[in-house]
């Protein structure tokens, strides 16, 4: 009987250090991920600084960088969990904190294009899988406002991980939030100028634009079908003419973007940026609105 209880002690004890072992190798796993440096040249890109360009950059930025950023692009917390961690969307302001300052037009680049900071470490929660595809007019237009942008004095916080959290991000519960690992940036440099963009317009194909750098896939799935991949959101309906907008008018739509309800009265989840999606100009809805109606439906 001893010895069956000295075998078993000894085998929980190695169970023990085998689950350690794993547990420690996949949190170094991720610091290493963090810690990579990637090396990028971007190409020249003639930043302006009339009016128009700044206007442009304005409205780029309010609808797809305050709502992370803060409203005054000053840093905001972007994620908090105390079983996890706590990540905060740096100042981009050349105010006190802010990076603003430190930036010249090629760090701007490469950290909207590739998701990569000055010292070649990778942006977390960056979504530069889809602004890749900013055309080189929105890309300087926009980083032109944010070179003039009011400087706001904001420390944000160290980002700060748990255990846990990296255990957990290490087996890919959490999807890869790194984008900079698998961005094929070459392809995206010598696509730069010659970026086949389609001219502002209510139409589809430019609404395909607008909902690309929205990153309505992101949520909503490849095929806009509806998709549940964050366990802390809720489900994200089918975009689709078979979903969640069959029947829907136009005016439904943009009210949903402007006011947050649907057609029926209800209030649609916090996880919806329609109060950053509402600043779209009503020609930019007309055409996303026009591009959800051709894609394929998708039952749901």
């Amino acid at each position: 009987m001893k010895r069956i209880l000295k075998w078993t002690a000894i085998g929980l004890a190695i169970a023990a250090g085998v689950v350690l072992l794993a547990g420690v190798s996949m949190m170094l796993a991720t610091d290493m991920r963090l810690a990579k440096r990637y090396t990028v040249a971007v190409a020249p890109l003639a930043v302006g600084s009339d009016p128009a360009a700044i206007e442009r950059g304005r409205h780029l930025a309010e609808v797809y960088c305050a709502r992370c950023h803060g409203e005054k692009l000053e840093g905001a917390p972007l994620f908090a969990d105390a079983s996890l961690g706590y990540v905060d969307a740096p100042n981009l302001t050349g105010g006190s904190g802010g990076v603003g300052a430190a930036y010249d037009d090629s760090n701007w680049v490469r950290a909207i294009r590739h998701g990569i900071r000055p010292d070649g470490k990778p942006l977390f929660i960056m979504p530069s899988g889809d602004f890749q595809h900013l055309s080189e007019e929105d890309l300087a237009a926009l980083i032109a406002y944010l070179k003039q942008v009011p400087p706001v004095d904001n420390q944000t916080r160290v980002r700060e991980f748990t255990p846990l959290a990296r255990i957990l991000y290490t087996t890919g519960a959490f999807g890869n939030l790194l984008p900079a690992e698998w961005i094929d940036h070459a392809a995206v440099e010598q696509g730069g100028g010659q970026r086949e963009v389609p001219q502002p317009g209510a139409t589809a194909e430019y609404g395909a634009y607008v909902a690309t750098l929205g990153g309505c896939r992101g949520c909503h799935g490849q095929d806009l079908g509806g998709a549940t991949d964050d366990p802390s959101a809720p489900p994200a309906p089918n975009l689709t003419p078979g979903g969640e907008l069959r029947g829907w008018r136009e005016a439904d739509f943009i009210k949903l973007m402007r006011e947050g309800t649907t057609p029926t009265g209800r209030q649609v989840s916090s996880y919806m940026p329609w109060k950053a999606y509402g600043r779209l100009g009503d020609e930019e809805l007309r055409a996303l609105w026009l591009y959800l109606q051709g894609v394929p439906a998708e039952a749901g």
